[in-house]
């Protein structure tokens, strides 16, 4: 399994002094008050044995209740599965959808667990393309070319990592008529759901929910990005009926459950006051305006992001066809991270993703010192 070419910049820029971070998803703003509050509350209580694989009942319905006020659609809190992250969610998914020598397609560019974890699981992954051509969107021609008999699953990330893309309702509806076709399943990574700019966020997980009862499409979720709270390691699975057993299983031979007190911190977070998330959504949005409009007076070319808190910003003018090593050496030089966007696939080539949730003069300064065409 190949590395994360994101993880080595990092690394890298942690044996640098002076380095500018805009590699790494990392929110720059605290976790709000009352979240902190309900881990140590937890902590104070002793609250800090095992708990049910799935999470305690109050944090399961805490997950349902917020997206059913967030996306209109009832769901039973039995489908929601506490995890470690979305990451852990992503990889119990697919440990359940895959045998060794199956197939997952995955988007390219796309983020790195989506082809990592399928490599772990001795399974395949897919690349799929999206294209700048086609407004970096899936295509459902292109796609209908990549199905084998092996096929089991696709990936589809919205608003996505890396590339700020969100999909619209018509795509959301031709994926999953994809989807029936061939009989595959969905994973919808929704991390980012609470950061779409543009328009609402379109949830598979919930057009799914309303029209089969979630049979096909699994989500993933987490509080990280929305919550800032990426260290505390919460995320939700959202699965069929039919994967209560399994799951359970899985859940206590993976991880057994997530640690009490962050329990506690993530029924804060989804039913608490929401006022630090809406605060948060200002802080990107504007620092999007002010990073895009520094892009545009330099006249360097990049992906209007509809989502997220990244900007796909085209170096092919600098980067000499190997932009991983540019990005190396922009690290060194000018001590400014970024991530190359190879590392997100081969269709990153000349790209790179840099992370707006930083703050204002730390964004401004390492776009300031990119070369200009």
């Amino acid at each position: 399994m190949p590395g994360s070419g994101i993880r080595r910049l990092f690394e890298i820029a942690l044996t640098l002094e002076g380095v500018t971070f805009l590699a790494v998803g990392e929110p720059d703003l605290p976790v709000a008050p009352h979240i902190a509050a309900a881990a140590k509350a937890a902590w104070d209580a002793g609250d800090t044995n095992y708990t049910a694989n799935g999470g305690i009942p109050p944090l399961r319905r805490a997950f349902a209740q917020r997206f059913a006020q967030d996306r209109g659609v009832a769901l039973d809190p039995e489908r929601v599965w506490a995890t470690i992250g979305g990451t852990q969610a992503l990889h119990q998914a697919l440990g359940l959808m895959l045998d060794p020598g199956d197939e997952v397609l995955v988007p390219d560019p796309g983020y790195t667990t989506f082809s990592m974890s399928p490599r772990m699981l001795s399974a395949v992954p897919v690349a799929y393309s999206l294209r700048e051509e086609a407004g970096f969107l899936p295509e459902l021609d292109r796609l209908e070319r990549l199905v084998t008999p092996r096929t089991r699953a696709i990936i589809v990330n919205s608003p996505s990592n890396p590339l700020g893309t969100v999909l619209d309702e018509h795509h959301a509806r031709g994926l999953l008529d994809f989807a029936r076709r061939h009989d595959l399943w969905v994973l919808s990574d929704e991390v980012y759901a609470e950061l779409a700019w543009d328009a609402p966020h379109v949830s598979l997980t919930a057009l799914d929910t309303r029209e089969s009862g979630g049979e096909r499409v699994v989500g993933v979720f987490s509080l990280s990005k929305t919550y800032a709270m990426t260290g505390v390691r919460v995320g939700f699975l959202v699965a069929p009926r039919a994967w209560a057993a399994p799951l359970r299983s899985a859940q206590e031979a993976m991880i057994s459950c997530v640690n009490a007190p962050a329990q506690h911190a993530a029924i804060a977070a989804l039913t608490g006051d929401q006022s630090a998330v809406a605060d948060a959504r200002v802080h990107y949005r504007e620092n999007l305006r002010a990073a895009t409009a520094l892009l545009d007076e330099r006249g360097i070319g990049y992906l209007e992001p509809s989502g997220a808190f990244y900007l796909w910003i085209d170096v092919r003018h600098v980067s000499g066809g190997d932009v991983a090593a540019w990005a190396e050496d922009f690290l060194r030089r000018q001590r400014v991270a970024v991530a190359p966007g190879s590392a997100f696939g081969p269709s990153g080539e000349g790209w790179i993703r840099v992370c707006v949730a930083a703050s204002r003069s730390d964004l401004l300064h390492g776009l300031s010192l990119l070369p200009a065409p």
